[in-house]
């Protein structure tokens, strides 16, 4: 990322490196950023730009992520809340704020349910649904979505990946998320079609923690956080009627759905994005 100034640091956890940029604004609270997948870094920089003057920013590859290595292949739920603790504790954070996009939004969802007095506000772009039948539907809302925005040779290509990528090949969920990134971005003037790291990414890890969503329960409603929410969506999302289960989790936070914008919404209309994204953390710009 060549943004403003940022410093590369590894965070360990119980012999998992975590590969982390810190953005510093000292002084400043801390937001915390979830990147998507699961295992598969994406380019988040618009939504550093946009955080940086304000915020000290953390972003770090989550384990498992090439530059993340995970050497004894743990993925259990416990272990993704012990980074987050992990992170806080080498920077010395009591609180701070997450901002989710996607599997990240469902990460600071778990997050939120285990420790939700550290967190000092939570938004959530476009995050999954839910974890065990909840992820099951979600999944197959993404496939539907596949489907729609994909030409025959496209959607033959789709399922091939998957079913290799299911097998540990790294080089077709590669081409998975590629042809993914790019079905979200169909329609959309963007100068990046696959804003995701895709050589960074691990089937392994990929598996492996779509294994532990899959066996984890049902997070409980939380009518009064405690902590301010926000949750984006793009009018043209991945997603079919599973959203409401965030909704229906998180009863009085604040749902904002951006017009002409899918799963990137700071990609597709980055003013309307930005704009809810400054209400959420009360920002003054022009």
């Amino acid at each position: 990322m060549a943004y403003r100034y940022s410093m590369e640091i590894l965070v360990t956890n119980r012999g998992t490196t975590l590969y982390t940029l810190l953005f510093p604004n000292p002084g400043k609270e801390t937001v915390i950023l979830l990147h998507g997948g699961p295992a598969a870094p994406e380019d988040l920089g618009p939504v550093i730009d946009f955080l940086a003057p304000h915020y000290q920013v953390i972003y770090f590859h989550q384990r498992g992520t090439r530059k993340s290595p995970c050497p004894a292949d743990s993925y259990s739920m416990k272990e993704y809340v012990a980074d987050i603790d992990s992170i806080a504790a080498h920077f010395s954070l009591q609180q701070f704020h997450l901002f989710g996009h996607s599997w990240g939004g469902l990460y600071a969802q778990i997050y939120a349910a285990q420790s939700p007095n550290r967190l000092l506000s939570a938004f959530l772009c476009s995050p999954a649904s839910g974890t065990g039948k909840q992820w099951a539907e979600t999944v197959l809302e993404i496939a539907d979505f596949n489907r729609k925005k994909s030409s025959l040779p496209e959607i033959l290509s789709l399922g091939k990946d998957a079913a290799l990528g299911l097998l540990g090949n790294d080089e077709a969920y590669k081409e998975f998320q590629t042809q993914f990134a790019r079905n979200c971005n169909k329609g959309y003037e963007v100068s990046n079609t696959v804003p995701v790291y895709v050589e960074l990414l691990s089937a392994t890890a990929i598996n492996s923690t779509v294994k532990e969503i899959l066996r984890y329960p049902i997070l409980p409603r939380q009518p009064h956080p405690g902590y301010k929410i926000t949750i984006t969506y793009g009018d043209d999302d991945i997603y079919g009627d599973s959203p409401r289960y965030v909704r229906e989790r998180y009863p009085t936070a604040t749902v904002a759905i951006i017009p002409r914008s899918s799963h990137f919404q700071w990609l597709h209309n980055p003013e309307a994005f930005f704009h809810v994204l400054a209400a959420h953390f009360d920002l003054q710009v022009a």
